[in-house]
């Protein structure tokens, strides 16, 4: 089968799978699902994919929501990962419903020309990107060990090459002082409220000297029982950020400074737990990239490099497989420009008719880059020289 035939299959492929891709869309939509919660979501992609007559692993590595479906024999193992994780108290306001939807149907038309290309395919569901990192789990379990390419696309306000994305790590912060009657006798007690509000204040004064990619934002957890009470516990949760992993490292060391800082004016004792995993930052893979792109425009997305008022920032899991396998992560819109991200507005628009555009035009670009993957060794050649090069 020659690029143009598998292209036209993948198409009417993606056209045939369309009313099950947006009913999945809608249906992850209406049911939002926190880090490794996600049992709906799990159980509607894998019977999908066994609807299509694919052999899928539930629970795959050790993780109830994760799966891994693979289709072929030979040559290079392209990964599409579904995301399918909600946020709290506003749903999909990432628009994971639709990242799911249209990863699985990347994978599933792309499927259908894989032994006929001589090529391979995974189709993974990684839970848990909302701070779990899902696939930093699946990493280090063997997810990607013989994969070649990993792709998947995420929505937002502009058609965009990439994201700016940084290291995150999040840490856990419990202050501990002494409980006293606040009005009877304050001289006894010691407030770990103060501790973590006097560190929260170190840090506010810590943001004017950082980098201007860096990141640093917390809030409290624990702020006492009573105000008639001296706080004997406060705890709170903060997430640091930098632009990779070696620029994070120190800024951690100062923030730790700030936040002990406030327990040692306080009279407390500070205690921090430094969360498993980190985020990387996204190495994006450009001859992939291109190779996206070319096939976004074809399908009728013009994808543009970012500018100041179109960059969307922030972290994910997928920068730490974009350090073990060649990956991107484009951006597809779905929202009026201006529109963020974790927004109750974003939300609304994961599930409109735009949304729904994305979905089935996210797959499609997907599936005929996979398709580019198959049909040259040259380009994937030029994959892998990128990603040895820029890691």
């Amino acid at each position: 089968m020659d690029v143009t035939e598998a292209k036209q299959r993948v198409r009417r492929e993606i056209e045939r799978l369309s009313p099950t891709l947006l009913e999945i869309s809608h249906e992850i939509h209406a049911h939002p699902e926190l880090n490794f919660e996600e049992h709906f979501a799990h159980e509607l992609l894998t019977g999908a994919i066994a609807d299509e007559g694919l052999t899928v692993e539930s629970g795959a590595y050790d993780m109830p929501t994760a799966f891994d479906a693979r289709v072929g024999t030979g040559g290079p193992t392209i990964a599409v990962c579904c995301e399918y994780d909600a946020l709290p108290g506003i749903g999909h306001a990432c628009g994971h419903n639709i990242i799911a939807a249209a990863g699985l149907g990347a994978g599933l038309a792309a499927a259908t020309v894989a032994d006929a290309m001589g090529g391979s395919l995974a189709i993974l569901g990684t839970p848990a990107e909302e701070g779990g990192g899902g696939k930093e789990f699946m990493i280090r379990r063997g997810a990607f060990d013989d994969v070649d390419a990993a792709m998947m696309v995420h929505p937002a306000d502009h058609e965009l090459r990439w994201m700016k994305t940084i290291a995150i790590h999040t840490v856990d912060v419990v202050y501990e002082g002494q409980a006293a009657h606040a009005a009877a006798s304050p001289w006894q007690g010691r407030n770990a409220l103060d501790a973590a509000v006097l560190g929260y204040t170190n840090v506010a004064a810590l943001r004017q000297h950082i980098r201007p990619e860096e990141r640093i934002h917390g809030i409290f957890t624990d702020a006492g029982e009573k105000p008639n009470i001296v706080p004997e516990r406060a705890a709170a949760q903060w997430y640091v950020r930098s632009r990779n992993m070696d620029t994070l490292e120190p800024l951690k060391d100062r923030v730790m400074a700030c936040l002990d800082a406030g327990a040692a004016a306080s009279g407390c004792t500070m205690r921090h737990h430094w969360n498993d995993p980190p985020f990387f930052d996204m190495v994006d893979n450009a001859p992939l990239l291109d190779l996206y792109c070319a096939n976004a425009a074809d399908v009728g997305r013009t994808v543009r490099e970012p500018d100041p008022m179109s960059m969307v920032a922030g972290s994910t899991d997928m920068g730490n497989v974009s350090y073990a396998v060649p990956a991107i992560h484009p951006m597809i819109k779905v929202a009026p420009a201006g529109v963020s991200i974790h927004t109750p507005e974003f939300a609304h628009h994961a599930r409109s008719e735009d949304g729904d555009r994305a979905v089935i035009d996210g797959a499609l670009s997907m599936a005929l880059t996979i398709v580019d993957l198959w049909a040259d060794d040259e380009t994937m050649g030029s994959v892998r020289g990128a990603f040895e090069e820029n890691t």
